[in-house]
């Protein structure tokens, strides 16, 4: 059993986690689409994942469309009391894939209900709202009316927590006169790394961050660098990658995605591997675009 312990552990909402947590989006099929090529590994992955201690999933009910949600559903529910589901509103998909703003009340408040519905649970511990003014990243724009319905749907007892997903400082700092923000999920990893300086602001006020595509999303990180430390210290380069996350900052949550248990217990045992301080500087020299 991996010791997740060692990466440490930090607040998100109102429970305390281990940082290194487990992403379902890979779960679905080809293009977050349809079911996975293999339902029964995939529910493997997850049990062994929270078995082997994982006590954070990240998950969206716009993944499959809901094919993870139903996946967690058949291969957790009823649900440890230690085990933090998270999950994100903002979008939908199309017949052909596509991924679409759903900001309205309406669209909101179904997706919520949806999540509940296929989680099998009767309120959210955190719900992400996830920007769609970017495609790409996040830009400029005012995210007050989507916010506000998340923050009724909370005085409702539907959600517990809200966070804020692909966003900039600026939505972050208007999105917290509407209601507490409890964690940021941008992209965040060796080669793009335009956070830096909200993760040091985020950390210094307690503020969990949660980079997506860790490991490069749908373009793999690739480096000569990366694979030079990564084979002086008998790991994958995926692992180092990890780890560089892990050591960033305390207040990074992680939450590498996978279908297959190999690959799961592979990024489990960054829990373990601490890089030393001149594998850190190689790799913080690392130019930003260049590792991917």
């Amino acid at each position: 059993m991996s010791n997740l312990k060692k990466s440490g552990t930090f607040k998100l909402g109102g429970r305390t986690v281990k940082r290194l947590g487990y992403g379902a989006m890979q779960l679905a099929g080809k293009g977050v689409f349809g079911p996975p090529k293999d339902r029964t590994e995939a529910v493997a992955v997850l049990r062994e994942a929270v078995e082997s201690g994982v006590d954070h999933i990240d998950t969206s009910d716009f993944y499959g469309p809901h094919v993870t949600n139903q996946i967690i559903k058949e291969a957790l529910h009823p649900y440890s009391d230690d085990l933090v589901i998270v999950t994100k509103v903002g979008a939908t998909r199309g017949a052909d894939a596509s991924w679409n703003p759903a900001f309205s009340k309406e669209a909101l408040t179904q997706a919520i209900h949806d999540n509940l519905r296929n989680l099998g649970l009767d309120v959210i511990e955190v719900v992400n709202l996830r920007s769609m003014l970017g495609i790409h990243g996040p830009a400029e724009g005012s995210l007050e009316e989507p916010l506000s319905v998340l923050a009724d749907l909370q005085r409702q007892g539907l959600i517990k927590h809200v966070g804020l997903s692909n966003v900039t400082a600026k939505q972050i700092a208007d999105g917290r006169k509407i209601t507490e923000i409890v964690c940021v999920q941008n992209q965040y990893n060796l080669a793009h790394r335009e956070d830096e300086a909200l993760i040091d602001q985020l950390a210094a006020e307690g503020t969990a961050y949660v980079p997506f595509f860790p490991l490069g999303g749908f373009s793999p990180l690739q480096s000569s660098t990366l694979s030079d430390v990564a084979a002086r210290l008998g790991a994958t380069p995926m692992q180092v990658a990890l780890a560089w996350l892990l050591q960033r900052a305390p207040n990074i949550l992680l939450i590498p995605g996978t279908s297959s248990r190999g690959h799961l217990r592979e990024n489990l045992a960054v829990a373990g591997l601490a890089l030393p301080a001149d594998a850190i500087q190689e790799l913080d020299g690392i130019a930003p675009g260049k590792a991917a």
